[in-house]
């Protein structure tokens, strides 16, 4: 005698998860569901929405690392579930954390004697590593300031136009004045001279960046170094120097080991740096350095025994996952220096080869710089017809993702787009990019040219009314309201 029974709506062992009723009927959004789902269909939900996201690999706007060896990503997936702050329970994790810092300070040149330790953290990326080299800075300077009897209520530091938005975020968030070196035509960095002319007695540190967000240029540390140290020692003052190196710090010592603006440069008090840039970690994890333990004050540091052991701790958040110490230092030890080596010289190769099927076209001026960052930024040489915004815009129909935006004050005329070499960006890639610049190029061509304004309308006839528009009207009104957002978000918002 055959049984059956009927299947009860819990009983999804015999559905096909796209023929279920979980995935057919819709979800709340907002709010918690009261019931629960089979396991496959909250995966296949979440999954079919996820496609909708753009490639990561075609995501150019990005200095975020998107590939690794199947190696790391099954090193990665089994430190998936430890707390990195759980030192005591996990002593390699924090062993491995620490071998990683006195690499990274090597790497960067930190006077250290042979057994001695480096002083250092990893951080939820580059912005909470320049928070606490931030904090470190200003805490130093009111301690000195009280030590002299003094004001220290009025702190300042001094930037470029050009800074990453973290900059802001530290100023804003820890009452500290932003003195910001403005930009020029031609000149997308911070200008030395005029930012030691910023300084007073009230600046906790200058901040040099080794590798600009807008065009990958690195600023002139050790003409700032020198400046300052002339200002330092006219006025009486030891203003530092603080190198923010998030995408700059691990291109540097292998594209160009003769350049000086590490620790071989006596102001420079600290340096931070993104692993997850070109330190080649997936996205999570930055490192700050500090010269000397004289450059921590120590009552920054917390020291926590409930954990099962005494723990000295220096971070804004406090548990974290442990997977991106762990990737990191596979990474170090598994490439070494020559492998970094190699990877950064072929990220600029095949950024000259990009750069070089750009001029071809003989529609571009290049803003960015040969020496940097591997990116190209470069802007339109003719734009009456079209701009940098609907190249941005008709790039994404081939799957690229490529940003436009407009250059900090003095030089907020000038619109670039910017293509971000990394590992896994091919010279095949860069030489198919070019090709589906040249067809945007081609369609735009084929457009008729903005129209201008009349009677205060760019569609606006002569009686007064105002037509429907077309589909391609609507679509370079988009176009044109995105332009509008971007420049009044400025371009410190722009995603690095």
């Amino acid at each position: 005698m055959v049984l059956s029974k009927t299947a009860s709506q819990t009983d999804v062992s015999v559905h096909s998860t796209f023929a279920s009723r979980y995935v057919r009927d819709a979800l709340p959004r907002f709010r918690m569901p009261e019931n629960s789902i089979p396991k496959e269909a909250a995966y296949q939900i979440i999954n079919d929405e996820l496609m909708l996201d753009g490639n990561p690999r075609l995501n150019l706007a990005s200095f975020v690392t998107t590939w690794m060896e199947p190696e790391c990503d099954k090193l990665i997936m089994a430190a998936i579930n430890k707390n990195y702050v759980d030192m005591d329970e996990y002593p390699v994790t924090t062993e491995l954390q620490n071998r990683c810092v006195n690499m990274i300070a090597h790497l960067f040149n930190a006077p250290l004697g042979e057994s001695e330790a480096a002083v250092g953290v990893g951080t939820v990326g580059s912005s909470e590593a320049i928070m606490l080299a931030g904090l470190a800075f200003k805490r130093k300077w009111q301690n000195r300031r009280k030590a002299e009897g003094k004001p220290y209520d009025k702190p300042n530091i001094v930037t470029g136009a050009n800074v990453q938005v973290c900059w802001e975020k530290f100023a804003r968030y820890f009452e500290v004045e932003l003195k910001e070196v403005k930009l020029r035509d031609g000149y997308y960095v911070m200008d030395p001279k005029k930012a030691v002319e910023l300084v007073d007695e009230n600046t906790i540190c200058v901040a040099a960046i080794l590798g600009s967000t807008l065009n990958g240029e690195f600023e002139d540390v050790k003409l700032l170094n020198d400046l300052l140290a002339e200002k330092n020692k006219k006025k009486g003052w030891d203003t530092p120097i603080h190198v923010d190196a998030a995408s700059g710090g691990f291109i540097a010592p292998f594209l160009y080991p003769e350049l000086e603006w590490d620790f071989r440069l006596p102001l420079v008090k600290s340096i931070n740096v993104s692993g997850h840039k070109y330190g080649l970690v997936y996205a999570g994890i930055g490192w700050v350095i500090w010269r000397s333990k004289d450059d921590l004050p120590e009552e920054l540091i917390f020291h926590i025994n409930y954990l099962g052991a005494d723990q000295p701790t220096f971070t804004l958040n406090f548990s974290k996952g442990s997977s991106q110490v762990i990737a990191q230092y596979y990474q170090l030890i598994r490439l070494g220096y020559e492998g970094y080596k190699n990877v950064m010289e072929n990220c600029q190769e095949n950024a000259m080869v990009l750069k070089r099927g750009l001029e071809r076209t003989g529609r571009f001026d290049i803003v960015s710089k040969d020496n940097g960052v591997p990116l190209v930024a470069f802007s339109l040489k003719d734009r009456s017809r079209h701009d940098e915004f609907e190249v941005s815009d008709f790039l994404r129909r081939f799957g690229w993702i490529v940003p436009a935006y407009t250059m900090p004050p003095d030089a907020q005329h000038v619109t670039v787009l910017r293509v971000v070499i990394r590992e896994d960006f091919s010279r095949t890639l860069a030489e198919r990019l070019v090709m589906d610049v040249q067809k945007v190029l081609h369609e735009l061509d084929s457009l008729p040219p903005k129209q201008p304004k009349v009677n205060g309308h760019p569609h606006h006839h002569r009686n007064g009314t105002i037509p429907k528009k077309s589909e391609l009207e609507t679509q370079r009104s988009v176009t044109d309201a995105w332009k509008k957002f971007v420049m009044a978000k400025k371009t410190t918002n722009i995603v690095c």
